[in-house]
């Protein structure tokens, strides 16, 4: 995904300490359910995330984000075979959409 975003999206764990912020502070008790995109006031969720996130990956903004690679390890055996396709499944399941957040620095 880096690579076709080319700098103008930043990718966060659900498990790094930046995540658990994002998760306490914007999100709500489905955040770990699905993949999220958040822009400056709103948070999309799964299904709902999809266009937005197309969206900025093919548009000329040019505002950019520095690569970062966060060496973590995976505890939750994300990996694996059976966890790509629950997250693929819980793309295409959930949705969800939160407005007006209040800005987070990350």
């Amino acid at each position: 995904m880096d690579f076709f975003a080319r700098g103008k999206i930043r990718m966060i764990g659900h498990y790094t300490k930046t995540g658990e912020d994002i998760r306490q502070k914007i999100l709500d008790k489905s955040a770990l359910d699905m993949f999220w995109f958040i822009d400056e006031k709103t948070a999309y969720g799964g299904r709902a995330a999809l266009l937005p996130l197309i969206k900025t990956i093919f548009s000329k903004r040019t505002r950019k984000f520095r690569s970062e690679r966060i060496e973590e390890q995976c505890l939750q055996d994300c990996k694996s075979v059976k966890a790509v396709f629950v997250r693929s499944s819980s793309l295409i399941s959930n949705s969800r959409v939160i407005k007006n957040h209040d800005e987070v620095h990350i």
